[in-house]
């Protein structure tokens, strides 16, 4: 029986038009290879440039990486987005304490991606990976049980749980990004695999 509604995941950063945008369109562009229908994957800014596009260098990112980085407008992150979604991947840890000021109850659904990839991680080594079921509820409950080994997965620094912001920075700083936050999307991409119906 299929679920009535995909697992939705909301990724955030600052202006959601640099890192954010990234880890939204190559999350979906992956998901839809594991699990076509199962996934959608949007993103939001705490301070959005609203309406503007992805920056040349993260959409360049995007292309390389067989996503696509068209018809994008960044939005401001709101209650009613958080409201509709099942998982928040912020790009920093002050991306997530904006997230929880603005909805608390999301506490054990809301991660830096860094911090979320580690956490799955651990769970494929307890082998938690077989859905008993459907894979969107198998998904829908995967946050609370990636809280649940937070602690087995914390960052040696806590700065390895961010991801650096590149705007108006230097294009080695966009490859800082992109080796940032790269290892994080694969990893949740992996597990989604991993999780997918055979």
């Amino acid at each position: 029986m299929e679920s009535p509604q995909p697992f939705r995941i909301l990724t955030v950063c600052t202006g959601n038009i640099c890192r954010s945008p990234v880890a939204e369109r190559l999350l979906q562009a992956g998901l839809n290879h594991a699990s076509p229908g199962s996934f959608e994957v949007r993103s939001a800014g705490t301070r959005a440039m609203v309406g503007e596009p992805i920056q040349p260098l993260s959409a360049k990112m995007i292309s390389t990486f067989r996503g696509s980085p068209d018809n994008f407008a960044a939005r401001q992150l709101n209650q009613k987005i958080l409201r509709e979604t099942d998982l928040v991947l912020a790009m920093t840890s002050r991306h997530r304490g904006e997230v929880l000021q603005l909805d608390a109850s999301l506490l054990k659904r809301t991660f830096t991606i860094r911090e979320f990839a580690r956490m799955l991680a651990v769970l494929e080594t307890r082998g938690d990976v077989v859905p008993e079921g459907d894979i969107v509820e198998f998904w829908r409950a995967l946050p609370a049980r990636a809280a649940s080994v937070r602690h087995l997965a914390l960052a040696a620094d806590p700065a390895d749980n961010d991801v650096v912001d590149p705007y108006r920075r230097a294009e080695e700083v966009y490859h800082q990004m992109e080796d940032e936050l790269a290892p994080a999307i694969l990893g949740i991409l992996r597990f989604a695999r991993l999780t997918a119906p055979a």
